[in-house]
């Protein structure tokens, strides 16, 4: 590699047809024969432990009982009763590590029932073809809630909110609503603009209004809301990125795997996305798994996820990283980036990496270290809490996130949280949804005393 060559990062590597081809939906919706044979497979477990297994506490053995039925709409609805984005998770959820790894079938014979595809099967239907909201408001309460966030805590706290007949507004900084649904997942894992269509069906109960581009800390403060509104619900996610920690990380080819994804989700035309032809991505999440992902099917020609640890230690689950494997993602482990290369107009050239080794839990680099070349260096370390937009309100952080009982309640007396923005999320959107839901239901009784 010498410090002479040019930078490779190009747009328009593929046909078009190759970029509709890589980019189509990854589990396509069952039909209907397929979702009645393998509905027929469910045991209709007693205190099953699939149920146990899912944040939300779907009822999975009626819902699938209801498709075996061949009544998709009601199972729909069963599944809306207690994850009102329903649809989403059933493509974006770790169904392997949830529910799906819960299941009996998985214990006896390897091959669990397809929880997420039947899932998928009866929302996708009702939401197509339904006349009406499945769910309707109770008589209006006159009382008002602001939600800042129109991502999946968010809308699901404001869902509830409205169907106890309370009115919602919800404060986004985006021009869209939908969180890290409509700018945060893989494509191929959400095709049609179904974040959007999903958002619309739960905006049909009425009594939510969106406003966009309203940032808190800069167009609204919880002061200020908690001063206009009966209650605040913040569901405001991680808005920072991690950085690497190395000496010339802003330079051109040193990019958030977060942004490029983002940009990568609102592209009309994904053949004008500049994709590097040789490619390092530096974490083990699921952040890394998706972008290390998507370049290559933008045609990048050899993508390389380097992480910290060993295998197991991967935030991804196995089955991702297989995802990944199986697009001709390359995943080498106990690697941690230690140097940036560049070219002498500054651009990024490759990355050193530093072998790495644990000892008694400790991580420690070993000294022996292996360049490789990139012409993009994608950092997906993980997302940190801005507290910024908090300073001087009073709400209480604990470690480097929102603090709430298990209520969702912060220690400010009509404001309560939910989502990655607070202490112990997990960061999955199906946890996000259930913070908001148990945050609308406290905040309803709050307000009902």
């Amino acid at each position: 590699m010498t410090t002479q060559e040019t930078r490779n990062v190009q747009s328009g590597r593929l046909d078009q047809s190759e970029y509709e081809e890589n980019f189509s939906d990854l589990h396509p919706l069952l039909s209907r024969h397929e979702a009645l044979v393998e509905s027929d497979r469910c045991y209709f477990c007693y205190d099953a432990p699939c149920v146990t297994a899912c944040p939300t506490g779907i009822d999975i053995p009626m819902f699938i009982r209801q498709i075996s039925a061949d009544n998709p709409k009601g199972s729909a609805k069963t599944i809306f009763q207690q994850n009102i984005l329903g649809g989403m998770c059933a493509r974006v959820c770790p169904t392997e590590t949830l529910c799906e790894e819960a299941c009996v079938r998985e214990a006896a014979e390897g091959k669990p029932v397809k929880i997420g595809q039947l899932q998928r099967y009866a929302t996708d239907i009702l939401i197509r073809e339904a006349d009406a909201h499945p769910f309707s408001r109770a008589p209006s309460t006159g009382k008002k809630i602001a939600v800042v966030g129109a991502g999946p805590a968010g809308l699901s706290c404001a869902h509830r909110l409205a169907m106890h007949g309370h009115d919602v507004t919800i404060y986004e900084a985006q021009s869209k609503g939908g969180g890290l649904s409509e700018y945060g997942i893989a494509a191929y894992k959400s095709v049609d603009d179904f974040a959007q269509k999903e958002l619309q069906f739960i905006l049909e109960i009425g009594g939510i209004e969106i406003k966009t581009g309203q940032r808190l800390g800069a167009d609204v403060s919880v002061d200020q809301l908690s001063s206009e509104f009966d209650a605040v619900f913040l569901g405001i996610g991680l808005a920072n990125v991690n950085a690497l920690g190395l000496e010339g990380e802003d330079a051109a080819g040193s990019e958030d795997a977060v942004d490029y994804i983002a940009n990568l989700r609102q592209a009309s035309d994904l053949s004008s996305l500049p994709v590097g032809r040789h490619i390092v991505v530096i974490g083990g999440g699921m952040t890394a798994i998706d972008v290390a992902t998507q370049a290559k099917l933008l045609g990048a020609e050899d993508v390389t996820i380097a992480y910290r640890r060993g295998q197991d230690a991967m935030n991804a689950s196995a089955y991702e990283q297989e995802l990944a494997q199986t697009h001709g993602v390359t995943i080498r482990h106990w690697l941690q980036p230690k140097a940036l290369k560049r070219r002498d107009d500054g651009t990024i050239s490759g990355i050193e990496l530093e072998y790495t080794q644990q000892s008694n839990g400790s991580l420690s680099g070993t000294g022996e270290t292996v360049t490789l070349r990139a012409d993009q260096v994608f950092k997906a370390i993980g997302q940190k809490f801005d507290g910024g937009p908090l300073e001087g309100s009073g709400i209480a952080l604990d470690g480097g996130r929102i603090k709430t009982d298990d209520e969702r309640k912060t220690s400010l007396a009509n404001v309560w949280a939910g989502g990655d923005c607070v202490h112990s999320g997990e960061d999955l959107t199906v946890v996000s949804v259930e913070d908001g839901k148990i945050a609308a239901e406290s905040i309803h009784a709050a307000l009902s005393a």
